[in-house]
């Protein structure tokens, strides 16, 4: 998901993203853990739209807009 569609979310949607996106991370990491990950760049996708997420929630409570 790119930052400009997050950005369109409101704050309990991104709380809620921001839960779901953890559980899929841990999901993965599990099925990785017992070999049963197919695709296993998902990881770093999953860690990175979770960094994009964190950054425009620390924008917002910061005040900082940007876009």
């Amino acid at each position: 998901m790119k930052a400009k569609e997050l950005r369109n979310l409101t704050d309990a949607e991104l709380d809620q993203k921001l839960d779901e996106l953890k559980e899929e991370l841990f999901n993965l990491r599990f099925q990785n853990a017992t070999m049963q990950l197919d695709n296993p760049s998902r990881i770093k996708d999953v860690k990175k739209t979770i960094a994009r997420v964190k950054t425009i929630m620390n924008e917002r409570q910061l005040g900082i807009n940007q876009g």
